[in-house]
């Protein structure tokens, strides 16, 4: 072998394991945090999807300018 003993070559893979493993681990937790974030995404989506069925329908498909709103107490 080119100069490393069968104990360093062993150390070397058990290293390569371990960060094997937690890396493994992370991916894990970031797949999972994926899975929740995307749920949340599609809770949101159905969301605003019932909110605008909630919505007056506007005048015309152009959305109303505020300044054309007067605020409640007038």
């Amino acid at each position: 072998m080119s100069g490393e003993t069968v104990q360093q070559l062993e150390a070397r893979v058990t290293e390569l394991e371990i960060k094997a493993s937690f890396a493994e681990d992370l991916v894990d937790h970031l797949n999972a945090q994926v899975a929740r974030q995307q749920d949340q995404i599609d809770a949101l989506v159905r969301e605003i999807t019932q909110l605008r069925r909630q919505m007056p329908e506007s005048r015309g498909d152009a959305p109303g300018s505020l300044r054309d709103e007067l605020p409640p107490h007038y």
